[in-house]
């Protein structure tokens, strides 16, 4: 996952609502580091400084902790395995599964995945991180069940280029959650 061992950021999680939070600050600053979370409290974190707070983690990242055997998940005061997470998201997103799916391929393929509501898409997505570089790409999940018509795909490529950002499609295969994305990228001629 990083130059640090798995035992190096080993930390629980405390779970409320669609969050996680380590409260470990040791670990939250490691963790922020590798760009995971976001410090609490602090709008715009700057990657270079160490802060001494805890971590607020997205509930895909909390998954992705728990599936990394980093973190222990507690859910109002008890360990809960992954599965039993994962099911807990589901319950309160009912498309947790499949935007899961892309934040985890996005994220193994080495990309930076933070929320993409400010844009209007469900993920931004970075090649080098926040702070160090505006996000060049905007995600849009969609399952390969879903009809998408024709005003959707123009309004995802204007959505993007409103942003100056790549506007993506996501497409997860609900059968086996693999992913295929499509780009949109506006062409004068």
């Amino acid at each position: 996952m990083s130059s640090h061992s798995k035992e190096e950021l080993k930390t629980s999680i405390y779970i409320v609502g669609w969050k996680g939070i380590v409260a470990d600050v040791e670990k939250a600053s490691k963790l922020f580091k590798m760009f995971i979370g976001k410090p609490l409290g602090i709008s715009k974190p700057n990657p270079n400084t160490v802060y001494n707070t805890p971590l607020i983690l997205s509930m895909y990242e909390s998954l992705y902790l728990c599936e990394k055997g980093v973190a222990t998940p507690l859910l109002r005061g008890s360990r809960i395995s992954c599965r039993d997470l994962e099911k807990y998201f589901e319950s309160i997103m009912p498309q947790f599964k499949r935007k899961y799916a892309v934040f985890k391929h996005l994220r193994e393929q080495g990309y930076i995945v933070r929320s993409g509501m400010k844009f209007g898409s469900d993920f931004t997505v970075y090649e080098l991180g926040p702070g160090l570089e505006h996000a060049p790409y905007v995600i849009t999940v969609a399952s390969s069940n879903d009809y998408l018509r024709a005003v959707d795909i123009v309004g995802l490529g204007r959505m993007g280029h409103s942003v100056r950002k790549k506007s993506v499609l996501a497409i997860v295969n609900e059968k086996d959650y693999s992913v295929s994305y499509i780009i949109f990228k506006w062409v004068k001629l």
